[in-house]
């Protein structure tokens, strides 16, 4: 038996596909398997009545507290009152409080009360239900701040990510880990009843840390119990996932000595593949990494190693990194959210930006169209990792087949494709096959947006049911777009945006600033660019990141290929890219570049700017102006 188990915190929305799939994998091979997303049991369980008293226990014994947050806790009783009534409202088993949520004037008491111009922009005057998860969704964000005076880690869709965002040695974790005890109170496991009704302030200040962390331990434990595992499967896909994640490695270790533990995931991929430290292997006996199928498989039924570390004599061993060997992209069964409890999924709806609340809102089914990205030449993405450099499809009729698998399973009919870049040609065959079987579906996905898109395409795709797309448009600059690789021009994704906004497919863009070599006036040229496609209505919704230079990557690999260079020091240490000069974590390197600018002055002024024109204002205004 093996349980695949994913740490706080990720989307409180719906499932986290990692474990759905590992799962869906393993019993398809004749394997017991089962899973547990602990995130979204521990949302379930903290935001409660009887949990968030003991929060505002514990943070009013001693604690000092900022004017907001003195704020917030002297109306711990309007917090406390509605907790429960706001998370029936998410989870969509009482909708009909959106009468009551959606009038501000129940508010009254709470911190942070957006004006009642941008809720009408944002909803207008029927949009009741939206409007309600808006206003429920701040309510949450003031109560994840008083749960943060109890543990600093806690965010709500992440745990620990500062900490565990630039990890050159294992140390700062191994600190963390060891202000952790390996048992759920000072003398022996309590129940969660018996936890609960606790009631002396001091015993809060309990062996694991702080109340969270116990919380945390005391569900994992419940379904180590009721599962009984050989294996345990650590799926952990962003920094936010590492930390809590060895908590639970610890915790296992000490009271299930037998059971052996295996990580993975997205944060593995990308930042573990080069270590020498060998302190995780003290909570972990197995590191497994691209596509976890194969690997995890072998593990499980004492076959060859493929692809996983492994301490050995007192070092990191690696077995078989660079085979290529994989189950087939469509032999691989659907997806299934069986053992999950669907119910206590939330819809956070916490920004007005349409597109971002896409990711939050929703019970979306996660699946791919394809295997990695059709392109995979951008000087800036990671090409050199399996997961989007090897490229591979199916056919189409496995795809469809599957997602009515989810639909029986889940009763859900949105999907939401987790591509790297869905191909079009595959994009056309699926939407001809969801029309010709008569399916009421809807979705949305990655893409680039390359000139295949033509008016005929998208209608075909609308009509199918697509509602939305995102896609890199990274630099609006000519120069730079050529350099990136893009493989597109400005002329020919704006065309593109065109034929997807002219269907009703809401348009979604990704934007860069700080590549090598690029300079003011091509940024400004870039921001301008923008400014148009917003006020044309090609787009509805775009982000702006700050260019990074990844190991994993061409321009990481090659900087002088994109005008830049290794910094001194890096330089000096570095003598493969299959190396890494960190003894933990490597991904993102330094690099220099001539004569570059201040890039840390643009990014506030950026994200305001494009605010607005998501809004339909400020065309007007000056693009230098958004900068001072």
């Amino acid at each position: 038996m093996i349980l695949f188990v994913l740490p706080p915190l990720t989307q409180l929305n719906t499932p986290y596909p990692s474990i759905t799939h590992l799962t869906g994998y393993m019993r398809s091979r004749g394997f017991e398997a089962e899973q547990m997303d602990l995130g979204i049991e521990l949302i379930g369980r903290l935001f409660t009545r009887r949990e968030l008293e003991r929060v505002f226990d514990v943070v009013e014994d001693g604690r000092k507290l900022n004017k907001t947050m003195r704020i917030i806790v002297s109306n711990r009783r309007f917090y406390e009152r509605n907790i429960e009534a706001v998370m029936k409202f998410l989870s969509g088993r009482d909708l009909q409080l959106a009468n009551r949520f959606a009038d501000i004037r129940f508010w009254e008491d709470m911190y942070r009360l957006p004006d009642e111009d941008e809720l009408e922009w944002a909803f207008g005057v029927s949009g009741k239900i939206d409007r309600a998860k808006y206003l429920c969704s701040l309510f949450l964000r003031n109560v994840v701040d008083v749960v943060a005076l109890v543990d600093e880690h806690f965010q709500l869709i992440r745990y620990a990510e500062k900490l565990c965002t630039y990890l050159a040695t294992f140390e700062p974790i191994e600190k963390e880990l060891e202000k952790m005890g390996t048992s759920l109170s000072h003398t022996e496991i309590l129940s969660y009843t018996e936890l609960s009704e606790l009631t002396e302030k001091a015993s809060l200040r309990l062996a694991c840390g702080n109340i969270i962390t116990e919380m945390m331990l005391e569900l994992l434990d419940k379904k180590m119990q009721e599962v009984k595992p050989d294996w345990v499967g650590l799926s952990v896909p962003f920094p936010g996932n590492l930390l809590a994640g060895l908590r639970c490695a610890k915790y296992i270790k000490a009271n299930y000595p037998q059971v052996k533990i295996v990580m993975g995931g997205g944060y593995v991929n990308t930042e573990l593949r080069q270590m020498t430290d060998t302190g995780i292997f003290k909570y972990v006996d197995y590191i497994t990494y691209d596509d976890g199928e194969l690997p995890v498989r072998r593990l499980v039924e004492g076959g060859e190693l493929l692809r996983t570390a492994y301490l050995k004599d007192g070092k990191v061993e690696y077995a078989q990194m660079d085979v290529q060997e994989n189950e087939k992209f469509g032999d691989l069964p659907a997806p299934t959210t069986v053992g999950l409890n669907m119910s206590k999924y939330i819809d956070f709806v916490d920004t007005t930006n349409p597109m971002h609340r896409l990711w939050s809102d929703g019970r979306w089914n996660k699946m791919m169209l394809a295997h990695g990205c059709y392109w995979a030449k951008c000087t800036f993405c990671d090409t050199c990792l399996d997961y989007i450099g090897r490229f591979e499809a199916c056919d189409v009729k496995i795809i469809v087949d599957r997602m009515e698998a989810m639909i029986a399973e889940t009763g859900n009919t949105g999907f939401h494709f987790v591509d790297e870049a869905a191909p079009p040609a595959l994009l056309r065959k699926l939407a001809e096959e969801i029309l010709a079987r008569g399916l009421v579906v809807t979705y949305w996905t990655n893409v680039r947006f390359d000139k295949t898109y033509t008016a005929e395409l998208c209608y075909l795709l609308a009509k199918s049911g697509c509602i939305a797309v995102s896609g890199g448009l990274e630099v609006a600059s000519p120069r730079v777009l050529k350099l990136i690789n893009k493989g597109v021009t400005i002329e020919s994704a704006t065309e593109c945006m065109r034929n997807l906004s002219d269907n009703g497919i809401m348009v979604h863009t990704y934007l860069m600033y700080g590549f090598p070599t690029q300079t003011e006036k091509e940024l400004y040229d870039s921001l301008g660019r923008v400014r148009d496609l917003f006020a044309e209505g090609l787009i509805q919704s775009a982000f702006w990141h700050r260019y990074a230079m990844t190991c994993h990557s061409p321009s990481g690999r090659n900087p002088e290929s994109v005008g830049a260079r290794h910094v001194a020091d890096y330089r000096l240490q570095i003598t493969d890219c299959r190396f890494g000069v960190n003894s933990f974590a490597n991904n993102e390197i330094p690099f220099e570049v001539d004569n570059e600018p201040d890039w840390s002055r643009f990014g506030e002024g950026l994200n305001v700017a494009t605010y607005n024109y998501m809004r339909q204002t400020g065309f007007d205004v000056p693009l230098k102006k958004w900068f001072k």
